[in-house]
């Protein structure tokens, strides 16, 4: 195995990309391709592992190992994965609906394990592959196949779900801002741990534009705020807004970037992550960078710890070794 000289064309399958044409998945695809030689890995050492739904094809562009599992599934092969072989650098590719409807469960119980996995799911507010009905990230008054008067749900933040959870490494990025999602998805790299980021995603068939105003070179600077741990929540086109506290409510306020008290971002401060999680348009700017990072123990260290402990591999002991009865 070696690392020597890799480019992003050593992880570019030889498969048709079939995604439709301005679908944000095309960016994410090639900034993974151009992020994975810098990782200084062996590329036998990348598997890519999706549940279904568009972002699920992405195992296919990639030419490294890899397995399209079943809807919702994705952290539990990738759980088995990583555990069969700690070595290998287990990558999840979910979407809002595959990893936040059905894959619910699975999502939530691989963030509170902190297995070392990175999961990126892309959030496009939106089932794509199945046509276009709600999902559970879609806003109030989403119009769609399933809900033509529009949804009545109100919708799940994926980044407050992962912190609900217990994540340690929570972030937000965005499909064409390549530069800061590859320096996001290198950061969760490095987490040791379960790294959730979510990525905005457009879907131009049929949830087109939904993330315009955080993208657009004209409106991104009031509409979205990059975080950095320990600087100022501050953000406008000339850096004239700022975010604080308020003491007396315990709530987010817009305020001028000379006032008293700017806020300073945290990401130990889960209670912080959970405000920054929250925040949306059109009153307050949307977060993206590392919302929350916190080191701790990993269900595979804890895992490969007891091994070779006494019962292992002796079924009758482990039967015998507690709460047995004799019926006679």
């Amino acid at each position: 195995m070696t690392t020597a000289n890799l480019t992003l064309k050593d992880f570019t399958s030889d498969q048709e990309v079939r995604w439709c044409p301005g679908c944000g998945d095309y960016a994410i695809l090639k900034t993974m391709q151009k992020l994975l030689p810098t990782l200084n890995r062996p590329k036998e050492n990348q598997v890519f592992i999706s549940g279904i739904g568009c972002s699920s094809r992405f195992p296919y562009y990639m030419n490294t190992y890899g397995f399209h599992t079943i809807h919702g599934r994705a952290p539990a092969v990738a759980t088995g994965v990583k555990l069969a072989n700690p070595e290998l650098d287990v990558w999840v590719i979910t979407g809002d609906g595959d990893g936040l409807s059905i894959g619910g469960n699975h999502m939530m119980h691989s963030l509170r394990r902190n297995l070392d996995l990175q999961i990126l799911l892309f959030n496009n507010e939106i089932y794509g592959l199945t046509k276009g009905q709600y999902s559970p990230t879609s806003r109030l008054g989403t119009r769609s196949p399933s809900s033509p008067a529009g949804s009545i749900d109100p919708p799940l933040s994926p980044c407050a779900v992962a912190l609900g959870a217990g994540g340690g490494f929570i972030a937000r990025s965005i499909d064409t801002h390549s530069k800061h999602l590859a320096a996001v998805i290198g950061a969760g790299h490095a987490h040791k741990g379960t790294a959730f980021i979510e990525i905005l995603q457009n879907c131009p068939i049929y949830n087109d534009g939904i993330f315009e105003s955080v993208k657009d070179r004209e409106t991104a600077a009031d509409c979205r705020i990059e975080v950095e741990h320990g600087k100022p929540l501050v953000f406008g086109k000339n850096s004239e807004k700022a975010i604080r506290l308020n003491r007396d409510s315990l709530a987010l306020e817009v305020v001028a970037a000379d006032s008293a008290d700017v806020l300073a971002h945290d990401e130990t401060n889960p209670v912080i992550a959970q405000l920054l999680a929250a925040m949306a348009g059109p009153d307050f700017p949307v977060a993206i960078g590392v919302l929350h990072r916190q080191p701790k123990p990993s269900f595979d260290a804890a895992f490969a710890s007891r091994k070779g402990e006494s019962t292992e591999g002796n079924l009758a002991a482990l039967l015998l070794s507690g709460n047995t009865w004799v019926v006679t």
